[in-house]
């Protein structure tokens, strides 16, 4: 029997037709590792691989593939095929399966379905993005409080094969409202006939339907959670989100933020740049946004640059030391603001005056070293590649230092000044940062050059 270890070897597979061989490889392989070692298949031998399976194992595999691939695998299947197929994957795959889908395949797919999945599909779908309903499961465990610990251990083996997760139980009155939650630990440590009321905790972490994403992510990840229930308006329980879904929604997170930080952040309530599935026109309208911004702070330093021509006639090696000097203001914001998003984002520092006051302590001192460090340094170097005289060296000393100062400075206020306004941090990116320091730099360079060297001018 042939062993598959890539496409090429499932694509020369069913040329063979080996399907012994295509369904050793689906039965034993990881979905994950089938996933991506398919990837490059088209649709068609994709749809060929997951019908040698059976349909709890196909949405699997399915579920691991990027979401171009998904729609486009979608598209080609069948009504019949497709349903059965969206059936049998998780509630929270389903539903984003479902949004990503042309309204025609909708239309299509909806009809196919047995009335429990189109209504969950629906609501699970309806959820704004961003919020902890649009990454919920509703294949969560529940359980009464008048159940014995026997019952509800066989509730739960009957059920165990449908649901997501088991070692969480959510404990819900005749209205689902949430009252408790019990572990599997508890129930199988527990006497049979002790009721489910009895060694259920009351006090239950939860997060609101409409919460962010993000607030979710961070209840998980502070109290340790393996699920995190989700309640609605009346306390109803509506979902779960589980720690593998949080984990899903944090690395999304941080590919927006770096995509953010590089000057590619979206707009509004656009969806969020990718380099797999984003438009031509959506990719356009987000990078041409910031690049005009970029260009405008350029045209308005490159203008106020011009407009020195008199001291730069009569200092011209002033000029040789503009980029350096604006370049070191840039570069620091960049660093400072770097450090102070990654703190907000692990929650050592929060949008409060004890907290700014600390940043600025603590940024102050070093951005003060720094700033006198390469201000000598570009002294030195000045000189003696240059062999310029002492009042050029103050001016271009002077200069390092404050744009130093100053770029350390700003760069570490401005993330919270993004907060202060409702604003992602990572939005103002570090392009954005760089541009504001080029025009601060250049007024620094010449003010000083100006209040030390303006006496040439007058002189002549």
């Amino acid at each position: 029997m042939t062993a598959i270890n890539t496409a090429a070897a499932f694509r020369d597979c069913l040329a063979r037709n080996d399907f012994a061989a295509i369904e050793a490889a689906l039965a034993h392989r990881h979905p994950a590792d089938l996933a991506k070692m398919t990837e490059t298949l088209d649709s068609r031998e994709i749809i060929q691989l997951l019908m040698l399976t059976n349909d709890r194992r196909s949405a699997k595999i399915f579920g691991y593939f990027e979401p171009a691939m998904q729609v486009a695998v979608a598209d080609v299947l069948s009504r019949k095929e497709l349903a059965r197929l969206v059936t049998a994957m998780s509630h929270d795959e389903r539903a984003d399966l479902f949004n990503r889908l042309t309204e025609e395949q909708q239309q299509m797919l909806l009809p196919g379905m047995a009335h429990a999945e189109r209504e969950d599909i629906r609501r699970l779908a309806s959820y704004p993005e961003g919020t902890a309903g649009s990454i919920m499961t509703s294949d969560y465990a529940s359980l009464t409080p008048g159940l014995t610990v026997r019952a509800a251990i066989e509730r739960l083996r009957g059920e165990a094969p449908d649901k997501e997760t088991i070692y969480e139980a959510y404990v819900v009155d005749e209205a689902r409202r949430l009252i408790g939650v019990v572990s599997l630990r508890d129930l199988l440590l527990a006497r049979n006939e002790v009721l489910v009321a009895k060694i259920m905790r009351k006090t239950v972490i939860f997060a609101q339907v409409q919460d962010g994403r993000d607030e979710v992510v961070q209840k998980i990840s502070d109290y340790d959670l393996l699920a995190l229930p989700i309640v609605n308006g009346d306390n109803a329980l509506v979902g779960i989100v589980t720690v593998d879904d949080a984990m899903d929604a944090a690395e999304a997170r941080q590919g927006r933020r770096v995509a953010q930080f590089g000057g590619n952040a979206t707009i509004g309530g656009d969806p969020d740049l990718d380099l797999r599935n984003s438009s031509f026109l959506q990719m356009f309208k987000v990078r041409a946004f910031w690049l005009v911004m970029l260009t405008v702070f350029g045209v308005v330093t490159s203008t106020f640059v011009a407009a020195q021509e008199e001291i730069l006639s009569q200092v011209i090696v002033l000029a040789a030391f503009i980029a350096p000097i604006v370049d070191m203001g840039g570069n620091t914001g960049s660093q400072s603001a770097t450090l102070v998003i990654r703190a907000m984002a692990i929650g050592d520092v929060k949008l409060r005056w004890r907290d700014i006051w600390f940043v600025i302590r603590r940024e102050i001192p070093v951005v003060l070293t720094l700033g006198v460090v390469v201000a000598l340094l570009e002294v030195i170097l000045a000189y003696f590649s240059k062999g310029v005289g002492g009042e050029v060296l103050l001016v271009v000393g002077l200069s390092m230092a404050v744009c130093t100062v100053l770029g350390g400075v700003i760069g570490a206020l401005l993330p919270f000044a993004a907060r202060r306004i409702g604003t992602d941090p990572a939005t103002l990116s570090s392009p954005l940062i760089t541009s504001v320091m080029d025009l601060l730099g250049v007024f620094t360079y010449f003010g000083l050059a100006y209040l030390f060297l303006g006496h040439l001018l007058v002189s002549q």
